[in-house]
């Protein structure tokens, strides 16, 4: 499982022209799922996302999580996280998982998530051409990989 965090002032999903989440201060997570990721992935990456210290406290200093801030969040799934771009100029998305493996994983890692962070996270809509929209605040970008752990 990899995902892209991203501290934002304001984030929104739009489909089809219709705004289905947007926020203010917090965390936009493109989220990329592999067949392998299991419930432990799962529970690691939503736990480290929640308390990750990345929003400034009274001495603008990054000590605060997004727990701590009470700040919102958008997780949009994206299968082309895991691009392969080792041959050729065509990225393969070989290791991304199908919807059948993707669509109920996502899920689980957003009721998860909601439950780390105690209230109800935004989304996008699997599958759908989204327009994704934010205002890094920072810039503040950090990549994760269940895989590494690092």
């Amino acid at each position: 499982m990899r995902a892209v965090i991203q501290r934002v002032s304001k984030a929104s999903v739009t489909v089809d022209g219709l705004v289905v989440s947007k926020i203010e201060n917090g965390l936009l997570i493109l989220l990329g799922i592999e067949n392998e990721d299991s419930n432990d992935d799962i529970q690691w990456l939503s736990r480290k996302i929640t308390n990750l210290r990345i929003f400034n406290d009274e001495n603008g200093v990054m000590n605060k999580s997004l727990l701590e801030m009470g700040g919102e969040a958008i997780v949009v799934s994206q299968f082309t996280l895991h691009a392969s771009t080792k041959k050729g100029n065509r990225p393969s998305y070989i290791k991304a998982a199908k919807p059948d493996i993707a669509i109920p994983t996502y899920e689980k890692f957003v009721k998860q998530f909601e439950n780390e962070l105690g209230k109800k996270v935004g989304t996008g809509i699997f599958g759908a051409d989204m327009k994704v929209e934010l205002l890094n605040d920072g810039p503040v970008t950090i990549t994760m990989d269940t895989k590494y752990k690092e």
